[in-house]
């Protein structure tokens, strides 16, 4: 073989030989390439994941704390609202003021409720609910002073007003003693004013033809009565028109009564029913003696015996006399 030959198939060779080596660092680089983005894809992956899991982390924890956010917020909510309805429930008289304040507080009350009661509340939701707290807390506590005040000028309006009870008795009292002692007074002068009487008479009478009458002492010829008697002086007893009841007992103890002359009855101090022949209407002048003077009878019928007389005025029986009767005339 030349030399030539020789020489051509050495650079042939060597040809192949940089092909074949710039081949394989082709591919080496586009293995390391691929390997490369593969590592990179993986990372991504990876810090995605972890990333992912971290927001999930955060935003759990952020849940987690706007629930108990929430949760201490409705807490305070349920104690202010405690406080408050211990308040309203204190026993005074509420003004217009107080009225007010009550629907201003109601009402913050209610949104409140309403913010706390969102599952999702966001965070300036729960900021609001926590200023209405706040102001809430506030409101409560002028409230509990208005009602404090009101209970101090309540407990100074029972005191008046147990002042001016008490005065209010003992001047009902001291009126009541009073009327007692005037009661008593004017029992004293109503017995007192009593009238009394005295010298009585009682004279039979019959009744002749010729109409004259004249005296007798037999019953059966007795016509009628004549009855006289005297009202004593009283300086208590005033000048007017007093009720007499004139009470004349045959001798059998029976009243004598006419219903047609207005014998009648009425109840004495004791309240016994005392049966009369006859009331009277006299006009009495005070202090000055009268002496009253009247019939009773006209159709004879008296029995034998003693025929008594009473005199009651202001239900006290205030004189008494007697007149016997025979029957063959004469006195007993």
């Amino acid at each position: 073989m030349s030399s030539e030959q020789l020489s051509t198939s050495s650079e042939t060779n060597s040809t192949l030989e940089s092909n074949s080596q710039s081949r394989w660092n082709i591919k080496t680089i586009l293995l390391s390439i691929m390997l490369i983005a593969l590592i990179g894809t993986w990372g991504y992956i990876i810090w995605d994941k972890n990333n992912t899991r971290e927001l999930i982390t955060q935003k759990d924890a952020n849940n987690e704390m706007l629930t108990k956010k929430r949760d201490q917020l409705q807490k305070d909510l349920e104690d202010i609202t405690q406080r408050y309805d211990n308040i309203k429930s204190a026993n005074v008289q509420k003004d217009s003021i107080i009225i007010a304040r009550d629907q201003e507080i109601s009402g913050k009350q209610k949104r409140i409720t309403i913010l706390l009661s969102k599952q999702n509340a966001t965070s300036a939701e729960l900021a609001e609910a926590r200023q209405l707290i706040e102001t809430l807390k506030n409101d409560i506590s002028g409230y509990e002073n208005e009602i404090a005040l009101l209970k101090l000028k309540n407990s100074e309006l029972n005191s008046m007003n147990d002042k001016l009870i008490e005065q209010r008795d003992k001047v009902r009292k001291d009126y009541d003693s009073s009327l007692q002692e005037i009661k008593e007074k004017d029992k004293v002068i109503d017995i007192g004013s009593t009238l009394q009487a005295s010298n009585f008479n009682i004279t039979p009478l019959d009744e002749r033809k010729n109409g004259k009458t004249v005296e007798t002492t037999k019953a059966k010829k007795v016509y009628k009565l004549r009855i006289s008697f005297d009202l004593n002086e009283n300086m208590i007893a005033k000048s007017g028109i007093k009720q007499l009841y004139i009470v004349l007992t045959d001798p059998a103890g029976k009243v004598v009564a006419d219903a047609t002359n207005g014998s009648s009855s009425f109840k004495n101090r004791e309240g016994e029913t005392i049966n009369y022949t006859q009331a009277m209407e006299i006009n009495y002048v005070q202090n000055k003696r009268q002496t009253i003077s009247f019939d009773w009878g006209g159709s004879g019928k008296f029995e034998t015996g003693t025929y008594k007389l009473e005199v009651y005025n202001n239900g006290f029986k205030i004189g008494e006399g007697i007149r016997p009767l025979k029957k063959n005339g004469g006195l007993f």
